[in-house]
């Protein structure tokens, strides 16, 4: 009955017009809607609907939580699950957003809590993503990173990536595949790429992704995810199989997307 329910309401937000405001903030902040095709923007802004109905939202340390930041995180959010089968991200119930870096709360770890959560919760932060718990941002690196793909770095994509990532249990670096073919081929380029990026790093040289990527494996991910949809071609060029798996597994072609748009860069 929970699922009819439920299942009944998200059909009944995704038939909603979207808002010309919501549309306007879209347009503004995240410059990838503009080279969607009409099903693929008309889709976005369906899940975008249900995504803001279903998520609990809260502004932290001063921020007032308007439309604009709540529409500009859920538009990139649902992004990444534009072309995957999907739950609409089950593993997040809430999003905590403040105004700018912060220190994160001591966290403590409940008793049915898994501790294999990505990012160091000791330090500084611009986004972090629990495994059992909520999704932490922070407005003014979201703000910046949405409207300046160009250089790389996009929190939201980061730590959405992270959620999906662990959405099998474990933050390892590896989604789920439901085809074996893929998952084989999945680790076989991505442990050879992440060798080679931390290989780099070491002797100091020109990376083709973030360093923060030799972290760990999930890092990687996470690194890679941002580069993939933020600079899909020159991932594309410098990691031409990493481009083509992250392609495979989000069901989506960022480069060609620019291509046919006739972007300059990216």
């Amino acid at each position: 009955m929970f699922h009819l329910i439920r299942d009944h309401r998200r059909a009944e937000a995704r038939k909603r017009p979207f808002p010309t405001e919501w549309e306007f903030f879209v347009r503004a902040n995240v410059p990838h809607y503009s080279i969607l095709d009409d099903a693929e923007r008309a889709e976005l802004c369906s899940t975008i609907q249900v995504f803001l109905m279903e998520k609990q939202w809260e502004g932290c340390g001063g921020l007032e939580l308007t439309d604009e930041i709540r529409v500009t995180i859920a538009a990139q959010a649902c992004l990444l699950q534009l072309g995957l089968p999907h739950d609409y991200y089950r593993n997040v119930d809430s999003i905590l957003v403040y105004p700018s870096t912060i220190m994160p709360p001591e966290h403590h770890t409940g008793v049915f809590e898994r501790v294999d959560s990505p990012v160091d919760a000791s330090t500084p932060i611009l986004g972090q993503a629990f495994s059992q718990g909520p999704v932490i941002l922070v407005w003014d690196a979201v703000l910046r990173d949405a409207r300046h793909p160009e250089q790389g770095h996009n929190v939201v994509y980061h730590e959405f990536a992270h959620k999906l990532d662990m959405l099998d249990g474990a933050a390892d670096g590896t989604p789920s595949f439901a085809d074996r073919d893929q998952f084989d081929e999945w680790v076989a380029v991505c442990s050879r790429e992440f060798l080679r990026l931390r290989h780099l790093s070491e002797k100091g040289h020109k990376t083709f992704l973030d360093n923060y990527g030799t972290k760990n494996e999930a890092e990687f991910f996470a690194v890679a995810t941002e580069e993939f949809f933020d600079r899909p071609r020159a991932l594309q060029e410098h990691a031409p199989d990493l481009y083509r798996v992250l392609s495979t597994y989000y069901c989506q072609d960022p480069a060609d997307r620019v291509n046919r748009a006739g972007k300059p860069s990216s």
